[in-house]
């Protein structure tokens, strides 16, 4: 109430200053009564007139964007005017710190690694994040108000945003664009909605290749296991001679040794999968690897094919030496068994001018279609299966040269020629050779 004596004070001063004025002129013209009234009158007005100039400047910053501050009046405007701004600034540092935290939490959706939309009772676009651009291909800022079934062609997900309870996600492709999505839309406020995508290409295909793996294990241990539970069988109700008997037992040691191949490659891939990375401090010599894979590839060729091994005594490599061996010899036995007597497999150990370093493995063997080129190196990929069965092979070998290379920060790169020959290359960074 401290506004309120001023103002009252200013009003009898008004009247007062007023009263005494027109009380002298009233005297002086003869009419004292009248002077007085119309000096009250005067005084008043004239307090009402400042009065009423005060809130007019204080009308026009209120009517002003606020950025000076309010005028500085004393008395019920002052305190008026000092109110409201205390009032806005107030609000305005509320409305700074939920713009904040809006534009936080808007922040931490973009970096989500799903897509975030959210639309608005008629299915505008309100906001949507990159993830979700990328994925449904639309601009988060150019088609921000626009309807979203005008944007994205998909039937599946028109009919998901106008179903009355979408509960479960659903699985939808759009045309010309590669992948699978999966979206999910929660309502939310008042009837708008919350969409969510995520990319699910990738996990698709890798349950695709879980599936394909255990169908494959399944299939490549069931053979030889169908094959010796009839040998067995066969055993235990014919009689048979000395010679067959032989010749039973040594198919009987084929498939055997079949089945322990195929595990132990499962297990090399399995510990290649759950050990921690090759070391950079460890440093193999490449000659000492080409020398063992030598002398188990002229073992396995038995001087049906013409060797070349061309080493590097001085060369090494940083890693492990338990993978860049196993990696080398699935190579080299790869070749041998694919090509045939006669031919040339050749081992050499090369030096880019980048210094990455290369075990280069050719042959002059039945060489690779282009179409199966892209697929090598997948578990249990084969490019002729019966021929691979034939010559002992288990669909691995390359995938677990391709691994353990890719583990050392290198790469697996192939090159072939029908009735030609292949040419497999193990290529390693330079900072994993000297």
């Amino acid at each position: 109430m401290h506004w309120l004596l001023p103002r009252m004070f200013m009003a009898l001063a008004g009247l007062g200053l007023g009263t005494g004025v027109g009380y002298v002129t009233g005297a002086a013209i003869g009419t004292p009564r009248a002077g007085v009234v119309l000096g009250a009158l005067g005084g008043l007005a004239l307090a009402v007139m400042i009065d009423a100039l005060r809130a007019r400047r204080l009308l026009a910053w209120l009517r002003s964007t606020q950025v000076v501050d309010a005028p500085r009046n004393s008395g019920f405007w002052g305190e008026l005017g000092y109110r409201v701004e205390r009032a806005l600034r107030s609000r305005e540092r509320d409305l700074d710190h939920e713009r904040e935290r809006i534009a936080q939490f808007l922040s931490a959706i973009e970096a989500s690694p799903n897509g975030v939309v959210l639309l608005d009772s008629h299915g505008q676009i309100e906001w949507c994040n990159s993830t979700a651009g990328a994925d449904l291909g639309i601009d988060p800022e150019r088609d921000l108000r626009q309807p979203l079934t005008n944007l994205v062609r998909a039937p599946a997900l028109v009919a998901h945003l106008h179903a009355p309870d979408s509960i479960e996600p659903i699985t939808f492709s759009l045309p010309g664009r590669p992948g699978t999505l999966s979206a999910l839309i929660r309502p939310y406020g008042d009837g708008q909605k919350l969409l969510l995508t995520q990319d699910i290409t990738q996990q698709l295909r890798v349950d695709e290749m879980r599936r394909d793996f255990v169908a494959n294990v399944s299939h490549e241990i069931g053979t030889p296991l169908t094959v010796l539970a009839g040998f067995v069988e066969t055993m235990r109700t014919i009689e048979l001679t000395q010679a067959e008997q032989r010749r039973v037992l040594g198919l009987m040691a084929e498939q055997t040794d079949r089945m322990r191949t195929l595990v132990d490659d499962l297990l090399a891939l399995a510990q290649l999968e759950g050990s921690p990375r090759p070391r950079t401090d460890q440093w193999v010599s490449v000659n000492a690897l080409m020398q063992r894979v030598e002398n188990d590839a002229r073992a396995l060729s038995a001087n049906r094919h013409e060797l070349l091994f061309e080493a590097d005594a001085s060369a090494a490599i940083a890693g492990n030496e338990p993978e860049l061996l196993s990696a080398l010899s699935n190579l080299v036995m790869n070749a041998i068994r694919h090509t045939p007597q006669q031919g040339r497999i050749t081992l050499a150990w090369r030096r880019r001018s980048n210094g990455n370093g290369v075990f280069e493995v050719s042959d002059t063997g039945i060489g690779i279609a282009p179409e199966h080129l892209a697929r090598l190196g997948e578990r249990f990929y084969r490019v002729d299966s019966s021929r691979s069965r034939a010559s002992g092979g288990t669909g691995l070998g390359l995938a677990i040269a391709k691994h353990a290379v890719q583990r050392h920060g290198g790469e697996l790169e192939v090159t072939s020629v029908v009735d030609k020959g292949s040419v497999f290359r193990l290529v390693f960074p330079a900072a994993r050779v000297r």
